[in-house]
């Protein structure tokens, strides 16, 4: 039933207040000093303005007359105020129309808008202002969703193409035996390690606000070390040189997404290689530096 009802803006219910507010306080001007006002009589000197005595009373202005002008000023002051209140609704109520713009092309997918009202001068616009902070901290979320669903997809590509290659050559091999199946598994669950520490460094990297939350010590050329151990075979396939220049580094971080950062560059860097070239890794203080001497990326 409720939703069967015209429904007034806020503009036009305040503006409907002030007329109300200045129609009712007219009402009660008009009743408490005109009515009495209207039965006052003025006096008038008897034969000349230099005489001051009072020798008679004239009638002053009628009641009639008087609420006749009352009637008239209040039909004049109502449209007049109900035509300020508009206007001054209007004014008033103009950041919470920007609020309503702002938050209907937020919710259609424009997340870096923002309503930038200005200095806090009044509650609409200190209001405006936590929006914003919200709507800043609701894109970064959204930002680190998708930035988790790409790393995911990109990081695990690689750890579960190397447990399905193991898995398919240990039961394809018909001179497996007990050791040989054994020695492919606990490779399998070494990469199903490295996937269960990548993903919980993807989803602390994401939840986080600041970056990462949980920050530990360790070796950044021990780190750079077991990288390269695992991916020399692939060196060698492709007659790549792996050059080594590792000093100890400390540096604090989360481990999986450090070994994830190095592995992703050495990777890369093997990757985007001709046969014959040459990767050369190198840790010094608090930096890791992959080079390699295949072509050049544009710095676009």
């Amino acid at each position: 039933m409720a939703d069967a009802l015209p429904r007034r803006s806020l503009q036009a219910r305040l503006t409907l207040f002030y007329a109300s507010a200045v129609f009712g306080v007219g009402v009660v001007v008009l009743a408490v000093v005109t009515v009495p006002l209207a039965g006052l009589r003025s006096t008038v000197p008897a034969h000349s303005a230099a005489t001051p005595a009072l020798t008679g009373n004239g009638d002053g202005i009628g009641p009639r007359a008087l609420l006749a002008g009352a009637v008239v000023a209040l039909v004049v002051l109502v449209p007049l105020s109900a035509a300020v209140g508009w206007v001054v609704a209007g004014r008033f109520l103009r950041p919470l129309r920007a609020m309503t713009a702002t938050a209907r092309a937020i919710s259609a997918g424009n997340l870096h808008r923002r309503l930038d009202l200005g200095a806090p001068a009044d509650e609409l616009t200190e209001l405006g202002h936590i929006l914003d902070d919200l709507f800043a901290r609701l894109e970064t979320s959204f930002d680190a969703q998708r930035h988790f669903v790409a790393n995911a997809s990109h990081e695990l590509r690689t750890p579960l193409a190397g447990q399905r290659t193991l898995l398919e050559v240990a039961l394809t091999d018909p001179d497996a035996d007990a050791t040989t199946l054994r020695a492919a598994c606990e490779q399998a669950l070494d990469l199903g390690g490295h996937q269960e520490r990548l993903v919980s460094g993807l989803l602390a990297l994401a939840t986080s606000e600041r970056g990462v939350a949980r920050r530990e010590p360790l070796d950044l050329a021990g780190l750079a070390a077991g990288v390269l151990a695992a991916r020399r075979e692939v060196a060698v396939g492709r007659g790549i040189e792996v050059v080594e220049r590792l000093t100890p580094s400390s540096v604090a971080g989360d481990v999986g997404l450090v070994e994830s950062l190095v592995a992703n560059l050495v990777d890369n860097a093997l990757r985007h290689n001709h046969p014959g070239g040459q990767v050369e890794i190198t840790t010094r203080g608090r930096a890791v530096t992959v080079a390699n001497s295949g072509p050049v990326v544009p710095p676009e």
